[in-house]
């Protein structure tokens, strides 16, 4: 039987969701979002160095005479600095102002998926084309309500295709904070993300253990916990459990913007923020405790203690002294 006009604009409806707005959202999938970009600089030998460093990866593969750049630094050699790029099209701008205007005001980045096709070595100029690859039905999350958008850039070196890059963001309208049920309404310290690669970590935070993953075939210790090993690539892993000493390496002070779900534990602001170096060699990043953050230096000794936040969530923190 054919379906009548009140069931196709139901359908409609359903479609664009309650606001009529994600037919004319999909209307830019497959527009340009930037049209022949180029990266601001070649790929080269001290950017390379510098991700390496920050990322603790030794591969040998990214130094010498014959070095390629770490495939994951795909994005980063197209990115426009704090002047930003001039190539955005104007039919990415008109999305967003639609959505804006429609009250998703809010965005957050929430995956990437890259594709390599070809090394890239110091000296390759990089070009690149982006297109508005989706723009999904509305979808409601636990941080609001909105729009998942998504970008693909493809990158070229030198003329030559060199991998893809898929972005996804959310353009959304936060949802309303829910009070506790003491009835004070204060935000809840936001959890930690646990999923496959990590369970095993917080698994021993909740034993009281800093647990560091060690490789199965070279031995070598790594942090914070992946599925495989930087040094050999292995995938097989056991743990060694930290001894809780350390040092500070490097930190920062954090002043704004406020956080109130902060406030409770102290950490309001402004409060330190420190990469730690473990005595066993790794680093990760943790909050300093029972020292002013003004007073927290680098080589300060500190000693790791376990901090309940909440009934539900407890931490790995770093007790520091003034001396």
């Amino acid at each position: 039987m054919p379906e009548g006009p009140d069931g196709l604009r139901g359908r409609l409806k359903e479609f664009e969701g309650p606001d009529g707005l994600h037919g004319r959202l999909k209307e830019f999938e497959g527009r340009a979002a930037a049209t022949a970009g180029a990266g601001k600089d070649p790929v080269n030998e001290p950017m390379i160095r510098h991700w390496c460093e920050a990322m603790g990866d030794t591969d040998p593969a990214y130094s010498g005479p014959d070095a390629v750049a770490p495939p994951t630094m795909l994005q980063a050699w197209t990115m426009g600095g704090l002047s930003g790029h001039t190539d955005r099209s104007a039919a990415y701008d008109e999305l967003f102002g639609l959505l804006d205007g429609a009250g998703y005001t809010s965005v957050v980045a929430t995956d990437c998926e890259q594709e390599y096709l070809r090394p890239l070595r110091p000296g390759d100029r990089i070009t690149f084309d982006a297109v508005i690859e989706s723009v999904s039905e509305l979808k409601t999350t636990k941080l609001g309500t909105g729009y998942f958008v998504t970008t693909r850039m493809d990158v070229r070196a030198n003329g030559e295709p060199a991998g893809a890059h898929r972005f996804r963001i959310l353009k959304y309208t936060p949802a309303k904070a829910k009070r506790t049920a003491s009835g004070g309404g204060k935000s809840r310290r936001p959890r930690p993300v646990i999923n496959r690669d990590n369970a095993g970590f917080w698994q021993g935070v909740a034993e009281h253990r800093l647990l560091i993953q060690r490789c199965g075939e070279c031995a070598t210790l790594r942090f914070p916990w992946l599925p495989g090993c930087n040094a050999c690539g292995c995938q097989e892993w056991d743990t060694v459990e930290a001894s809780g000493e350390g040092t500070v390496f490097s930190h920062v002070v954090m002043h704004h913007p406020p956080f109130p779900a902060f406030a409770a534990d102290g950490a309001g602001g402004p409060y330190a923020v420190a990469l730690i170096e473990l005595v066993e060699g790794v680093r990760m990043v943790s909050n300093v405790v029972g020292v002013p953050y003004d007073k927290v230096r680098p080589g300060m000794p500190v000693r790791l203690e376990f901090l309940r936040m909440d009934p539900e969530l407890e931490l790995p923190v770093f007790r520091g002294g003034e001396g």
